[in-house]
């Protein structure tokens, strides 16, 4: 099954910057597909992989804040080459 996820790390404290940058680069050297925006990441791939890489980069990122919140948005289909019609 095809998943995609949206995720937003927010750091509780001063200084956020190196622990999402280092999220964020876990995320792309995983097998995924993820895309990035000023908001948000997202990733896309089959379920069991991606919840595997995200259980693990999740937790890692935990480790290394302070105090922090994850939004995370799933979605069951891989909406990747998804392009608005309007």
């Amino acid at each position: 099954m095809k998943i995609s996820v949206e995720l937003t790390l927010t750091p509780l404290h001063d200084d956020y910057e190196p622990a999402i940058i280092n999220f964020i680069k876990k995320l792309r050297a995983s097998n995924l597909n993820v895309l990035e925006n000023p908001l948000s990441t997202q990733v896309y791939g089959d379920y069991d992989e991606v919840m595997q890489v995200l259980t693990t980069e999740i937790k890692e990122a935990f480790e290394l804040i302070e105090r922090g919140l994850l939004y995370m948005k799933i979605v069951k289909s891989d909406r990747y080459e998804y392009e608005p019609h309007f």
